[in-house]
């Protein structure tokens, strides 16, 4: 489980990540990211937490499919939070193709595109895309 003040709630935050930030596709899923937005709700906070949300539509599946997915992308992304910069807002979208994909298949596709939008090393042995 997401804990909840990394968990993007308010409607302007999911628009605010998909309208400003930068975005990543890969063929599973597409990763926005807003670095460093401070949260204009937060109550004086120093630096406030990276918070994620998910959006996996009706063309994923049905609601069996679409909410295993939305559990499975919830456990990566609370994995991958250190990664984030402080106050980041993500979005990660999930296409059509989630609902057929593996847990490794999604998380090789989550790793490579944050990887791109934050910049970073390449992936270490066992993560990222397999060579050919």
């Amino acid at each position: 489980m997401l804990p909840t003040e990394h968990r993007l709630r308010r409607r302007e935050d999911f628009a605010t990540a998909v309208r400003r930030g930068r975005r990543a596709g890969r063929p599973l899923l597409v990763v926005h990211l807003r670095s460093g937005a401070t949260d204009p709700h937060a109550a004086g906070e120093s630096s406030p937490p990276a918070r994620a949300g998910f959006v996996v539509s009706k063309a994923v599946g049905g609601a069996v499919v679409r909410n295993q997915v939305k559990r499975r992308l919830r456990h990566l992304v609370r994995d991958r939070l250190d990664r984030l910069p402080a106050g980041s807002l993500v979005v990660v979208r999930a296409l059509p193709g989630a609902g057929d994909a593996g847990h490794d298949q999604l998380a090789r596709d989550l790793d490579t595109a944050l990887q791109r939008l934050l910049g970073g090393d390449p992936p270490t042995e066992g993560q990222g895309r397999a060579p050919r």
